[in-house]
């Protein structure tokens, strides 16, 4: 029996050292977790800068000197029955439409077309 009282005793401390270790543990996790936040906001400046695709962009040439593109025409001022208008902003007669939004589909497999206005004759 003296035999089974020293294994539980060695069980007993060895499971009491593992408890402190952990609570000693727990109580440098803030510090932890503030020289971790501090060492982040150091090197981020030097980190690589996110960069705007190209490739994102929908616009990519007409009027980019303006912050937005609009375009205004009254409804009155239509001389034909049906005008189509540019929504892939590749249109060389913007905001009209040269049907540039073809080659751009065949190119990036997307779906964009012409917005058309049909003159309703009453």
């Amino acid at each position: 029996m003296p035999q089974t009282h020293s294994v539980n005793t060695g069980v007993y401390s060895m499971y009491s050292n593992l408890n402190r270790k952990l609570s000693e543990w727990l109580r440098l996790l803030p510090l932890l977790g503030i020289l971790a936040l501090l060492g982040y906001l150091t090197i981020r400046p030097f980190l690589p800068k996110k960069k705007k695709q190209k490739d994102s962009l929908i616009n990519l040439k007409i009027q980019k000197e303006n912050p937005r593109v609009i375009n205004e025409i009254d409804i009155e001022d239509l001389n034909s029955t049906k005008v189509c208008y540019c929504r892939c902003w590749r249109s060389k007669t913007f905001p009209v439409c040269d049907r540039s939004h073809v080659k751009h589909n065949e190119l990036t497999g997307d779906n964009v077309g012409p917005l058309i206005l049909k003159k309703k004759m009453l």
